[in-house]
């Protein structure tokens, strides 16, 4: 299991390497660059924009900063914001609380759903309460996740006033407080349930869909003959089975966590990694454009690693080495 994780995280490495690539060829392929965000806009003076190109090196050949963009990021100098005029590891490290909060819950949501009607539905299939969660699992997968926001904070928020429509906290709360973290879940919960159960559907189709075939295989067969109680065959012998897929599912959670709440942190004016990263894109703030891109990628790898390890630990017929 080590060498396997070990060659797979060498092999990251080039991965890495020619995504850094591509997100510096992208980057620069766009309209415009970022030198109007880093020089004073009260001076338009031709002269003084030309010595600011030289000073900043976007005059340098493309390799050449490129080498020294990718030599900075190593190094864990991102850059300044071209928008905010701060460091840009100031910008995310203050918008990964938020994103981390919404990610988590709503896979708590997730599995908590998914678990509990993918068993209902897998044990008792065919039925009337089977039919409703399966229609109800197919509208979930298909509500876009931005018509499911809106209509969320339509109802719940402007008709019920049950919670927030936007941000993440209450104005004038004390940081620390109980009332400060009170007013973060209130916050969070909202846009948490309208991310996690638009996965739940899947995810519930997956686990009913494999309770259904392995109570049908032999070695269940085998388990009814002996005598063994029906809820110890469910829950020992075809649950363990049928809940690999679902475990499995954890390590591409793990990418969602930060950048799947895209869409979701923009409806809800939630700011988060989601909503900042859409920002550098209309606003051309590279640096943070660039930065997160790229910690994205990272995370879909790690994500794919920790997927591909669950599956070793989880069933035992798998052997990594």
């Amino acid at each position: 299991m080590l060498k396997y994780a070990f060659r797979r995280i060498l092999g990251m490495i080039p991965m890495l390497f020619l995504i850094s690539i591509v997100v510096f060829t992208l980057a620069k392929l766009m309209p415009g660059d970022s030198l109007t965000g880093e020089i004073d806009p009260r001076n338009t003076n031709p002269q003084y924009i030309a010595e600011m190109r030289a000073k900043l090196g976007y005059n340098d050949p493309l390799p050449k900063q490129y080498v020294r963009w990718m030599g900075d990021f190593i190094q864990g100098d991102f850059g300044k914001s071209t928008r905010f005029k701060i460091p840009v590891a100031e910008i995310i490290s203050e918008k990964i609380p938020n994103t981390l909060l919404l990610g988590f819950s709503s896979i708590i949501i997730t599995y908590l759903f998914a678990f509990f009607m993918g068993l209902y539905s897998g044990r008792k299939p065919y039925t009337l309460g089977d039919n409703i969660i399966g229609g109800l699992n197919y509208l979930g997968l298909s509500i876009p996740s931005f018509i499911a926001g809106v209509f969320a904070i339509f109802f719940f928020s402007f008709t019920l006033d049950w919670f927030p429509s936007n941000g993440s906290v209450d104005i004038g709360v004390t940081e620390g407080t109980i009332e400060f973290w009170q007013s973060r879940l209130h916050h969070v919960l909202l846009p948490a349930v309208v991310l996690g159960l638009l996965s739940t559907a899947s995810y519930t189709q997956f686990l009913r869909n494999d309770i259904i075939e392995n109570s049908r295989k032999d070695f269940v067969r085998t388990a009814r003959a002996k005598g063994t109680p029906e809820r110890k065959i469910y829950n020992v012998h075809i649950l363990r089975n049928s809940i690999i897929p679902l475990i499995t599912f954890l390590g591409f959670d793990l990418v969602a966590i930060i950048s799947g709440a895209i869409i979701t942190e923009t409806i809800f004016t939630y700011p988060g990694l989601g909503q900042l990263f859409l920002q550098s894109v209309g606003t051309r703030d590279y640096p943070v454009l660039m930065t997160l891109t790229m910690m994205f990628s990272f995370l879909t790898l790690i994500g794919n690693l920790i997927a591909d390890i669950l599956y070793g630990v989880v069933d035992p017929r798998i052997r990594l080495d």
